[in-house]
Order: structure tokens, then sequence, then C-alpha cells
């Protein structure tokens, strides 16, 4: 990824100059309409490379992610089929479903719950963690790839921008 200069016009400049004049008896601000298309364009980006480790991996999309939520839980690995139908904003048919298929390829196995056998478990097999982790791998290089056009400096004031507007949005 080569970096170029930030007085180079990229697709924001080239978004709110197209539709500058069309919005007309509406307050149209430059400056955070360019901002809002800059953070969908990164949003975006991080998504594709998140697919595309996934896909390189050999997991389809909704594996990675039904495997990453079990692997960033407080209870790494393990989960109820509820919570991460919840966590994933999925119906628990669906979650029923993902978990199906994803027991057949080997990376989640279910369970009775010790506590309560009326209860089901979801773990990751070793096989599930190996794969999350070379997808993990590769997603991470993709972000570091985009983030070292930052210098340090400049990364940890993004970090704090981004902070900043995150709890803005936990507040609201």
């Amino acid at each position: 990824m080569t970096a170029r200069s930030a007085d180079t016009e990229d697709r924001a400049d080239r978004h709110v100059a197209r539709w500058r004049d069309h919005w007309i008896d509406v307050d149209f601000d430059d400056e955070i309409e360019a901002i809002t298309v800059r953070i969908g364009l990164i949003s975006k980006f991080f998504d594709d490379a998140r697919a595309a480790a996934a896909s390189e991996v050999g997991l389809a999309d909704f594996e990675y992610k039904t495997l990453h939520m079990l692997m960033i839980r407080d209870t790494p690995g393990h989960a109820s089929p509820t919570a991460l139908a919840k966590d994933l904003d999925i119906s628990p048919a669906g979650m029923t479903g993902r978990l199906d298929s994803m027991e057949k390829a080997g990376w989640v196995r279910r369970t009775a719950s010790v506590e309560d056998r009326r209860k089901i478990s979801v773990e990751a097999t070793k096989a599930g963690i190996e794969i999350w982790r070379r997808a993990m791998d590769l997603r991470g290089e993709a972000e570091t790839r985009l983030l070292e056009t930052l210098s340090p400096e400049r990364r940890t004031e993004l970090a704090a921008l981004l902070k900043q507007l995150t709890l803005r949005i936990e507040d609201e």
C-alpha cells in the first residue's frame, strides 16, 4: 500500500464536490460529509480484510464471525448458543443453523452443560481455534498495512480522536 500526500484528492473529496451543489436548502457541511464518507470507506476496508482473511483460510465469513465472538468472550472458546446469538444479533434458529454447519466442519462442538444437562454449551475445537488464529493473523496484517501509513504519533492521535467519538456514542 503506497502512501499518498494528504492533499491528494480522495473518494470523499470527489463525493463532496459532486454533491455540494445538490444540497439546496440543506445545511451541508463539507468537512462532516467528508469525514463520514472516509469513516465508511475505512470501515469497509476492515470488513473486506476480515472477509478476505476468513476466505483465505477456508472459513465462510459467518464462521469467522462466530468463532471470533466465541474466542473474545470472558470465557474464551465457550458460550451458550443463546449468548452467541445475542452477541451476533441473529435469531436462535439462525444460530442453530450456523452451529450445525460449523459442528460438521469441526470448528465447534456442542455439549450438555455440566451444571444443567438441559442447557447446551458451545465450545471452539482445537481446529476451530487454529483456523481462527490463522485468519486473525491475516486480518491483523491488513490492518497493520493500512495503519502503518501513519506515524506512531499520528496513530496515537487518531486513537484518541476515535475514542472521543465512541465515548459520545456510548453516552447516547
